[in-house]
């Protein structure tokens, strides 16, 4: 791993890093996104030795775990963590989110039409990611609007990431209309093959299993995908497993704070310019037992 700065002779490392990550650091993810983005699947465990690590670090991975199976992730990460390093955590702020959508719930009781399109997207905030059963579900239909009709309080919600969705589904739209007007492109004619063997191959399952048994399984596969949120934290419930694991004194923290050396420079929890990456997080810090505690 390239070393400089702060953390040289230092082990940091980002766990399901997805495109955001520091190329000083150590980061994993199922997909390589990048050359400094090593491939492993994190239910196999971390691929690390034990007390090896200074800092461990992951955003929005820990709710798309089963609430079972996020007690034995903390677990690794303390393992491969050295006695008094450093664990932080971000998640979406369940209580944040259920305090927007009662705010956003009696507004509407009071007939302020202004707070529907809020209402509307707290619901979909709230539940689509632990309930939709194809990728993108509700979240993605709301984002398609076009004017979204609530554009600053939804940008305001979860920040450069719906900037990030919305041009993606913009360019989509492009992808498709290009394939649809250009139909000898080789893109075309590439996509077009994947989707006639996907649905051969779903006409054939279904003939042998019968149409609810595939709809059980595509359904199935996704949830298994890793996509849909298995579980919610709030400050409590996010403190209280963190001690359950062993950790000690975990700490509530700023996006820009942090008891790791020059934090912001990494730029993993804000951008470039300062603004906070996920605004609808939650971000928590603890530390490892030092050797010598009791």
């Amino acid at each position: 791993m390239k070393k400089s700065g702060l953390i040289d002779k230092m082990c940091y490392v980002n766990l399901g890093c997805g495109n955001h990550y520091h190329s000083d650091w150590i980061n994993i993810d199922i997909v390589a996104t990048g050359p400094a983005v090593i491939a492993h699947d994190l239910s196999h465990g971390i691929p690390l030795p034990t007390n090896s690590c200074d800092v461990v670090y992951h955003s929005h991975v820990l709710e798309h775990l089963r609430h079972e199976d996020s007690f034995i992730f903390l677990q690794e990460c303390q393992r491969v963590l050295k006695p008094g390093g450093i664990i932080r955590v971000a998640v979406p702020d369940l209580e944040v989110i259920c305090r927007l959508y009662l705010e956003k719930l009696e507004a509407c009781l009071a007939d302020d039409k202004e707070n529907k399109s809020d209402y509307e997207w707290m619901m979909i905030e709230m539940y689509d990611q632990t309930v939709r059963e194809q990728s993108g579900g509700k979240m993605k239909e709301y984002l398609e609007q076009n004017p979204l009709p609530n554009e600053e309080f939804v940008y305001a919600r979860i920040g450069e990431e719906a900037k990030q969705i919305v041009a993606s589904l913009k360019q989509e739209k492009k992808y498709l209309l290009h394939t649809l007007y250009h139909p000898d492109s080789k893109k075309a004619l590439s996509r077009g093959i994947e989707l006639l063997t996907r649905m051969y191959q779903r006409l054939i399952t279904q003939f042998l299993l019968g149409k609810k048994a595939v709809h059980a399984l595509e359904i199935g596969d996704f949830r298994l995908s890793g996509e849909v949120h298995q579980w919610m934290y709030d400050q409590f419930s996010l403190k209280q497993i963190l001690l359950d694991v062993g950790f000690k004194n975990p700490i509530r923290r700023a996006a820009h704070e942090s008891a790791i050396p020059s934090w912001s420079s990494f730029a993993l929890d804000t951008l470039p310019d300062g603004a906070v990456r996920k605004p609808d997080s939650l971000f928590m810090e603890a530390k490892k037992p030092s050797l010598w505690s009791s």
